[in-house]
C-alpha cells in the first residue's frame, strides 16, 4: 500500500518530458488486491529475475524483472514494507536490477507506475530515472479509470 498525496502532471515538450507535483490538502491510502507473483517463473528463465531483501528471517522488499523486447530490464514489480522504508533497501534493490540489466547487455532499465503514487515517483527520479511516456488509456477499463501510468526509464 502507499499513501496517495497528490498526483504527477506530466508536460512533453521540446522532445523533453518533465513534471510537476499537484499536492492533495487531505491523503489517503492506496492498496491493490493480493498479486500472485509468480517469482516461481523466474527460477529457470534467463530473461527473468527476482531478487529479496531480507532483515534477518523476514522478507521486506523484492523485485521481479525481465528482459524488455525493447533491450530494457522491466521492473514488473518492485515493494519495500511500509515500516523499512527509508533505510536504503529500494535503491539496493534498484542497484541490483541495474547489474542484473548490465550482465546481460541492456541499454538500460524501465517500470511503469501511475501518476497518483507520487512517493514512488520521487524515488524513481532520484535513482536517476526519467519519464519517457505517457498513457492516459492504460487503465481506462479498470477500477483505476481516471489514472494515467507513467514509464520511467534510467538508461545507461
Amino acid at each position: 500500500e502507499f499513501a496517495v498525496i497528490g498526483r504527477i502532471v506530466p508536460r512533453f515538450e521540446n522532445d523533453v518530458w518533465t513534471y510537476e507535483e499537484r499536492l492533495n490538502p487531505v491523503t489517503h491510502t492506496k492498496r491493490y488486491p493480493g498479486e500472485t507473483a509468480q517469482y516461481a517463473r523466474a527460477i529457470d528463465d534467463p530473461d527473468r529475475t527476482a531478487y529479496l531483501y531480507y532483515d534477518g528471517s523476514r522478507c521486506v522488499g523484492r523485485i521481479r524483472l525481465r528482459v524488455n523486447w525493447n533491450r530494457y530490464a522491466f521492473i514488473e514489480d518492485i515493494a519495500v514494507s511500509e515500516p523499512e522504508r527509508g533505510r536504503g533497501i529500494g535503491t539496493a534493490l534498484m542497484s541490483r536490477a541495474a547489474e542484473w540489466a548490465k550482465e546481460r547487455g541492456l541499454g538500460g532499465i524501465m517500470l511503469e507506475t501511475q501518476d497518483n503514487n507520487v512517493l514512488a515517483c520521487r524515488f524513481y527520479r532520484r535513482q536517476g530515472m526519467t519519464i519517457g511516456a505517457v498513457d492516459t488509456m492504460l487503465y481506462a477499463n479498470t477500477p483505476y479509470a481516471g489514472e494515467s501510468a507513467l514509464f520511467w526509464y534510467r538508461k545507461f
